[in-house]
C-alpha cells in the first residue's frame, strides 16, 4: 500500500508561480510511474503531467507545455509540479497518482493509488 500526501497548493495571481510536492510512503517508490491530474468544478479529472520512475521520461498536457514541469526525486520519495505563468484556467484540485509500473501513463484507471489533492486557485 502507498500513501500520497500533497502539498503546496494556495491561492496565486495570474502569472504567479507555485510547486506541488507529493510526498509517498513505501519502499517500492523508485519503481512507480508518478502523474499529476487536476479536477476543476463540474469538469472530470485530467492529467497535467507524469513522469516514469526514473525521471526520464515525461508527459505534458497541451495546456501546460512551456509552463509547468515535473520531476522526482526517489531518495526523498518525493515528486514535484513546478508551475509557472499560472492563468485563471489553471483553477483546480490538484491529485498526486502512482502507478504499479515503470512507464509514463496518462489516463485514471492507469494509476493504483491518490493523493487527497490540493487546493490551486489562480486569480486574475
Amino acid at each position: 500500500q502507498v500513501q500520497l500526501v500533497e502539498s503546496g497548493g494556495g491561492l496565486v495571481q495570474a502569472g504567479g508561480s507555485l510547486r506541488l510536492s507529493c510526498a509517498a510512503s513505501g519502499r517500492a517508490f523508485s519503481s512507480y510511474g508518478m502523474g499529476w491530474f487536476r479536477q476543476a468544478p463540474g469538469k472530470e479529472r485530467e492529467i497535467v503531467a507524469a513522469v516514469s520512475w526514473s525521471g526520464g521520461t515525461t508527459y505534458y498536457a497541451d495546456s501546460v507545455k512551456g509552463r509547468f514541469t515535473i520531476s522526482r526525486d526517489n531518495a526523498k520519495n518525493t515528486v514535484y509540479l513546478q508551475m509557472i505563468n499560472l492563468k485563471p484556467e489553471d483553477t483546480a484540485v490538484y491529485y498526486c497518482a502512482a502507478a504499479r509500473s515503470y512507464g509514463v501513463f496518462t489516463i485514471v484507471d492507469a494509476y493504483d493509488y491518490w493523493g487527497q489533492g490540493t487546493q490551486v486557485t489562480v486569480s486574475s
